[in-house]
Formats: structure tokens, sequence, C-alpha cells
């Protein structure tokens, strides 16, 4: 017989495991769709237009990490095997970089707006407690990814759309923070974990909560 706490975790990763999924392959597959629009057909050349979850899925970043923040009651997002993206194959890379970065969050937010319009569906029409719960946690996984990515500091894609946008000089010096990525993300999570981070986060998923409400709501209202 699990204890409390083991079926906690067992109930929180069936929850959250579908809407990870979906979430983080998505905005991968996005980023690839949008490059291959504005002329680097990479990502379709390895195979990476898929929305396929398992064509994306990294075993810490897209599972386990979402899984393990989500426990520790801090915002549940993650990481799936980034889609390969040749910016110089772009026909204008400078403005082009900020669309193909800008698709990830984007295609968060719609799945965030989809998956609201299924929580309040559910929640007019009674429907099942589990499910109530699942479509929750896709609002939370969509609202969650779409704020931290968009988040300034390069890999993460806000910080590719700043690059995009600053001046030549000093968007090179900007770009090379890149190839610290690992240590940037580790260093946002302890941000998290020590608060620095945590409540911008939170108010930022809260605002894009809003949102989905704002948006969602009357969409229900004319089914009802």
């Amino acid at each position: 017989m699990p204890t409390m706490s083991q079926a906690e975790i067992i109930r929180a990763f069936t929850v959250y495991l579908i809407p990870v999924l979906f979430a983080i392959s998505l905005h991968e597959a996005a980023h690839g769709y949008v490059a291959r629009y504005f002329g680097d057909p990479t990502a379709a050349m390895e195979g990476r237009l898929s929305l396929n979850p398992l064509r994306h899925i990294d075993p810490f970043g897209t599972v386990l990490l979402p899984l393990l923040l989500a426990v520790a009651h801090l915002p549940p997002f993650g990481y799936a095997k980034p889609v390969p993206v040749d910016f110089d194959r772009l026909r204008n890379p400078r403005k082009h970089m900020a669309f193909v970065a800008a698709a990830g969050p984007a295609a968060n937010f719609v799945m965030g707006l989809g998956w609201t319009l299924v929580y309040l569906a559910l929640l007019h029409w009674r429907g099942d407690d589990f499910f109530v719960q699942m479509a929750f946690a896709g609002m939370t996984v969509n609202a969650a990814m779409c704020v931290f990515n968009l988040i300034p500091v390069p890999p993460l894609d806000g910080g590719r759309i700043a690059v995009s946008l600053l001046p030549k000089p000093l968007a090179r010096a900007f770009a090379s923070i890149e190839r610290y990525g690992l240590f940037v993300f580790i260093g946002l999570i302890v941000l998290m974990q020590l608060g620095i981070l945590q409540r911008p986060l939170l108010l930022g998923i809260e605002y894009v909560h809003a949102i989905f409400y704002k948006i969602a709501t009357p969409l229900i209202s004319l089914l009802s």
C-alpha cells in the first residue's frame, strides 16, 4: 500500500504527463515549422517536424523535471530535445530569428487556451475530477512554459528575440551567453528555489491564466 506522499507523486505524474508531453513537443515542433516557413528546412530534414512526443522527449527535461517541480510546488516547466535551426539559412536571419523563437511560446499560449476551454467545459458539465485536474494542469504547464521561455536570456526564446532586436555589436555579445545554456538553466532553477525568480514567474503565470479565462469564458457561455 503506497504512502500518502507516494500516492501524491503518482497522482501528479498521471495528471501532468499528457499536458507536459504535448506542451513541450508542440513547442519544439512550432519552432521547426516556422523555421521551415522562413527558409530553413533543417528540422524537416532531421524528421523533427512531428507532433509525436516520442521524437522530442528528453527523459529528464520532459518528464522528470516538470514532475519534480510540480511536487515541490514550483512552476512546472521543462524542456525537450531542441529542434535544430540553422539561423544562417533563414531568408532574413536577424528578423526571422525572432519569429522562430516566438513560435514556441505562442504554441504554448494556444495550447493553454485550448486546455482552458476544456477545463471550463468540464466544470460546467461536471466532468470527471481527474480530467478536470488534467485540464487545469494543461493550463498551468503551458502558461508556465510561455512565461518562462520569454525570459530575455539566451538560450531561452526570449533571449533569442532580444538578440534579434538589439544592435549588432550588442546582439553578438549577448548571443555569446548561449554557449553557457546549461549553466543559465541551472541558475534560473536556483533563483526559483531561492524565491528570487519564483514570484515574478508566478505573477506572470497568473496573468496568462487571466487572459485564458477572459478569452475562454465568453466562448463557454455561448455553449451554455
